[in-house]
């Protein structure tokens, strides 16, 4: 997945087409609404500042591996995410899992 802005060095054929050349999903932002990349912009400053500022790789196949480590033993195993109750994506999403899961009892109230 490769998110951005509607910048033209984004949306221009020869990037999209290099995007698309490498099995990338286009992302981007709809028009007039720069609120959407927030996530995007946190999770990217996360990602830099917890792992890839913190390392030194010897090289592209050190740095996919560091960063694999960190996206699913770190980020979403360990780290506490404020806009997930201070809990990690994984322990959320069991609990959502669960949530969908259980047998709902149907209230009928008196007419």
């Amino acid at each position: 997945m490769h998110h951005s802005d509607r910048g033209s060095q984004y949306a221009s054929n020869d990037y999209t087409a290099l995007l698309k050349a490498h099995g990338c999903r286009i992302s981007m932002s709809h028009k007039a609404s720069p609120w959407e990349n927030g996530g995007c912009e946190s999770w990217m400053k996360t990602l830099k500042y917890e792992e890839v500022f913190r390392q030194e790789y010897r090289d592209l196949n050190e740095a996919r591996i560091c960063l694999q480590r960190f996206i699913e033993k770190v980020y979403n195993q360990q780290r506490l995410h404020s806009a997930l109750g201070y809990r990690p994506p994984a322990e959320f999403e069991q609990a959502w899992l669960a949530e969908q899961q259980a047998p709902r009892v149907e209230s009928h109230s008196a007419l």
